[in-house]
C-alpha cells in the first residue's frame, strides 16, 4: 500500500502524482493538512480527474485496490487490520506536530501495520510533519520517498526527512508517480 504526507503546495503535488498512477494500484492512503470544509470537495475533484477511486476516509470502512482515503479533515487516518484485511482509523485525538489530521500518525499506522509492503511519500509542506513518520517506515522496511527541493512550493517537510535519513529516494514530483510505481513492481517481485 502507498501513503502520501503534504501540506503546503500539497494540492497540487497531489494531483499531479495520482494523475499519473493507473486504476490498478493498491490502496492509497493519504494525509493533506487542510480544513475540513474542504476535504470532501477536494476527494470529489480528485476523484473527477484520476484514473483512481478517491473518497474521503470513514471510520471502519474496509481499505480496497484502486481506492485513494484522503483524511477528513477533522481527524486523524490511520491503517488497521480487521476481518480479512485492513480498515480504515479514524480518531479526532489532540493534534500531533500541531496537526489533525497528522501525517506523522498515519506513517506510524503504516511501519506498525505494514512494515516493508508499505511505500511513504512524503510532498511539498511547511514544518515536519510525517519526518520522524517517514523514518520509522524506512526502518520497518518500509520503500521511502521524499519530494525534491526543486518541486516543492515549501520545502520544509521533505527537508526535515532528508536531515533525518528517512528518505530512501529524493525526486522530483514529476518523477513521483513513475517510482511509486518502480517499487511496487519489486517489491511484487520480492526485491
Amino acid at each position: 500500500m502507498v501513503f502520501i504526507g503534504a501540506s503546503t503546495g500539497g494540492t497540487e503535488a497531489i494531483r499531479e502524482v495520482l494523475t499519473g498512477l493507473p486504476a490498478s494500484m493498491p490502496a492509497i492512503m493519504i494525509v493533506q493538512h487542510m480544513p475540513e470544509m474542504f476535504t470532501g470537495s477536494f476527494a470529489r475533484r480528485l476523484d473527477g480527474l484520476c484514473a483512481l477511486r478517491v473518497k474521503e476516509a470513514e471510520h471502519g470502512e474496509r481499505v480496497e485496490p484502486g481506492t485513494v482515503y484522503i483524511a477528513p479533515g477533522h481527524s486523524h487516518l490511520s491503517i488497521r487490520r480487521g476481518g480479512a484485511g485492513f480498515q480504515c482509523e479514524l480518531a479526532k485525538s489532540d493534534p500531533v506536530n500541531r496537526h489533525r489530521p497528522s501525517v506523522d500518525v498515519l506513517f506510524h499506522s503504516a511501519a506498525a501495520v505494514l512494515g516493508r509492503a508499505a511505500v511513504g511519500v512524503l510532498l511539498t509542506g511547511m514544518g515536519r510533519d510525517g519526518a520522524a513518520g517517514l523514518l520509522r517506515m524506512s526502518q520497518g522496511g518500509a520503500w521511502t520517498i521524499a519530494q525534491d527541493e526543486a518541486s516543492c512550493v515549501v520545502y520544509g517537510m521533505p527537508r526535515e526527512a532528508a536531515l533525518l535519513g528517512a528518505a530512501r529516494e529524493i525526486v522530483s514530483l514529476t518523477d513521483i508517480a513513475g517510482r511509486i510505481q518502480v517499487r511496487l513492481a519489486a517489491q511484487g517481485a520480492g526485491t
